[in-house]
């Protein structure tokens, strides 16, 4: 059993969430909107207030977490603002793991965002967790089958849990 935090637990992950509880994990989700905390709470799992283009609002929810899971493919926003999601916040994100107990990184490296912006937060993970020896995978599915992605998602939670 891990104890699972899901940074961007929207529709996606939620199910993601229900999936990895109904295996025995813990999972914590968390949220920009306060509104959508029920929601995360409804699914059994842990709702957090953070915000990932506001690192230091997610610092608290790495408390005692075995896995990241960042779930940024289909965020939304301007042009620049993904570009820093997934380029400078995200580097920000990953050195804020480093000191924590997170031992596992799935980043979601396909969805809405521009495919280059996305091979490029893919390419800073991989860098990342490469140098800090620290077990990560790439989740690259379909969107248009929300079975497969939720397969593909809850196996690459399991990948770096090995």
């Amino acid at each position: 059993m891990a104890r699972c935090l899901i940074v961007g637990c929207g529709c996606k992950g939620l199910s993601l969430a229900r999936e990895l509880i109904a295996q025995g994990h813990a999972v914590r989700g968390s949220t920009r909107k306060a509104h959508r905390c029920a929601a995360i709470e409804e699914c059994g799992a842990e709702a957090v207030m953070g915000d990932p283009e506001r690192v230091a609002t997610l610092a608290p929810a790495f408390e005692q977490v075995t896995v990241a899971i960042l779930l940024l493919g289909s965020a939304v926003g301007s042009r620049e603002e993904l570009a820093a999601l997934h380029g400078s916040r995200l580097e920000m994100v990953l050195l804020r793991i480093l000191d924590t107990t997170i031992r596992g990184i799935v980043y979601e490296a396909a969805g809405d965002v521009h495919p280059e912006v996305l091979r490029a937060g893919a390419q800073r993970v991989r860098d990342f967790c490469e140098d800090s020896r620290i077990p990560y995978a790439l989740l690259i599915s379909d969107h248009a089958s929300h079975a497969a992605w939720l397969d593909r998602a809850s196996r690459a939670v399991l990948e770096v849990l090995v």
